[in-house]
């Protein structure tokens, strides 16, 4: 059987690169090799570029649905402790265990875009965002294999046969490995994966507990470590600096869970039941390539870190939403030259922030004494107006900026929601995956220049409301700009084109 493309890994990141795959025609198979989805606690949240790429894909109205739904269980369990925090006190973020709330944070900065609905979606499970891709890759036509696990594969210059658990093998000509942290792929294909050694044991878990009704919410520093009670009822985490576990396949039980809690917390908890418990390091590697031949990597595949400022999810969701349509191009032909190797170029800058990020965070969370000196200042910053803006910033993925050339300032960036007179906005036009050139100004000269690109870039021709807009812009299909102007021209328009979307027709 010949297929375009193999994903192994069925996680939120293989879902997402298969319903990318497939909104472009790709024929695209995705084996994972646990029969159900896993229910082990992880990722709670996501971030704002990640919020926008399920917008850009019509996913809004389920994703919020459940983000609803998470915000009234914290809401009670809030004020079950007597708290929840006056009005506009949300948070956006921790560094290193020091909360930071929106009440610190100026939205008006030139860096918060207008960014329309998707800046609602923030709570949301990565076993519900699972659930969600997965329903999508269905609909699309994604044949999603469980159960099945990649045990080995053959990759030439023309494609790639992968050997599958259940004795069969499958003729691709791309296979990508989104099978998370300890890749198969990326063992077996031998790619590079510096990075360094971890230091701390985290443990996570959903539980029952007895004991813990007096202890604060949050992130509270310990003597032994650190640990978080909240926000949802029964959800605890821990974290200790006394080295990697010895064995962190081992199953995790409620004492262990349980005595954990008691050393860093100092309090008579008492975990009777667990629902969902996991251990984590903060092991930090990173693939030095994305790309060997025929053979690619994202999410964790291509890089493993702390969950220390919740960027694991967000990350992945942008190297497939970032990888999905480059990789169609290729696979279509009309892929201009190194198209596919800019996935490489575009996303490992930001895991390599995402790496240095988590490292900071721990030499933080330490607890001796000049540490806990250097915390108070942090603290401090924090907590000023210019230091909750940035860590806002930094957190939501807008300062992400990809090396494209031009002059304008948005070139590069994630396109704002513009918001549009006939009531639509920019995102509910980016539904089907395709590249969409903005005539913002009724200038003919643009759709004259984009005809040659029919059937890889729409043209919209549109007027903004609201603040002044550019007067053309070039919008990829994953959602970052590649070409924008001001003046009404269409100087630069056509090598823009010809470098993101090959030769016209």
């Amino acid at each position: 059987m010949n297929r375009d493309v193999v994903i192994s890994g069925g996680g939120p990141v293989g879902l997402m690169l298969a319903c990318e795959l497939r909104l472009a025609g790709v024929d695209v198979l995705v084996v994972e090799r646990l029969p159900e989805p896993d229910q082990t606690i992880k990722a709670g949240s996501v971030n704002l570029t990640t919020a926008e790429a399920f917008y850009r894909r019509g996913l809004l109205p389920a994703i919020d649905e459940v983000v609803q739904q998470n915000h009234a269980q914290i809401k009670k369990f809030l004020e079950s402790r007597g708290g929840g925090g006056p009005k506009g006190m949300i948070p956006v973020g921790h560094f290193a265990g020091i909360m930071v709330t929106s009440d610190g944070v100026d939205f008006g900065d030139a860096d918060f875009r207008d960014v329309g609905p998707a800046a609602r979606v923030v709570v949301i499970q990565q076993q519900a965002v699972e659930a969600i891709l997965a329903r999508r890759a269905t609909d699309l036509g994604v044949e999603i294999r469980r159960g099945v696990e990649l045990t080995g594969f053959d990759a030439g210059d023309d494609g790639v046969t992968v050997h599958l658990g259940d004795g069969g093998s499958v003729r691709a000509g791309w296979l990508v490995g989104a099978d998370g942290g300890r890749s198969r792929v990326r063992k077996l294909a031998g790619f590079d994966f510096p990075g360094t050694d971890p230091a701390v044991t985290g443990r996570q878990a959903m539980a029952e507990l007895t004991g813990a009704d007096a202890l604060p919410g949050g992130w509270q520093h310990g003597s032994g470590g650190l640990y978080v009670h909240g926000p949802m009822p029964g959800r605890f985490l821990t974290v200790e600096f006394d080295g990697p576990p010895a064995d962190r396949d081992a199953p995790i039980t409620a004492q262990e869970l349980e005595d954990s809690f008691r050393r860093v917390s100092g309090a008579d908890v008492r975990v009777t039941k667990v629902h969902s418990a996991t251990r984590f390091t903060d092991n930090a590697r990173q693939a030095s390539t994305y790309r060997q031949g025929r053979v690619l990597l994202a999410g964790d595949a291509a890089h493993v870190h702390s969950p220390f400022g919740g960027q694991g999810l967000n990350l992945g969701i942008g190297d497939a939403v970032n990888l999905g349509w480059k990789l169609a191009a290729t696979i279509h032909g009309w892929a201009p030259s190194g198209l596919l190797d800019s996935y490489t170029t575009e996303r490992h800058p930001i895991g390599e922030w995402v790496l240095e990020w988590t490292r900071a965070q721990v030499a933080l969370m330490r607890s001796d004494v000049r540490t806990k000196a250097l915390r108070r200042v942090v603290d401090d910053l924090l907590h000023t107006g210019d230091g909750a803006t940035y860590l806002a910033k930094k957190l939501s993925g807008v300062l992400h900026r990809y090396p494209i050339e031009g002059e304008h300032d948005l070139t590069g960036r994630a396109a704002p929601d513009f918001a549009f007179a006939d009531g639509t906005r920019l995102g509910e036009h980016l539904h089907d995956g395709q590249a969409l050139l903005l005539d913002l100004a009724e200038n003919t000269e643009l759709p004259d220049t984009a005809a040659g690109w029919a059937g890889r870039v729409k043209v919209l021709t549109a007027k903004c409301v609201g603040d002044a807009a550019p007067t053309g812009v070039l919008v990829r299909p994953d959602g970052h700009i590649a070409w924008a102007r001001d003046d009404g021209s269409a100087d630069g328009l056509d090598a823009a084109l010809r470098r993101w979307f090959g030769e016209p027709v």
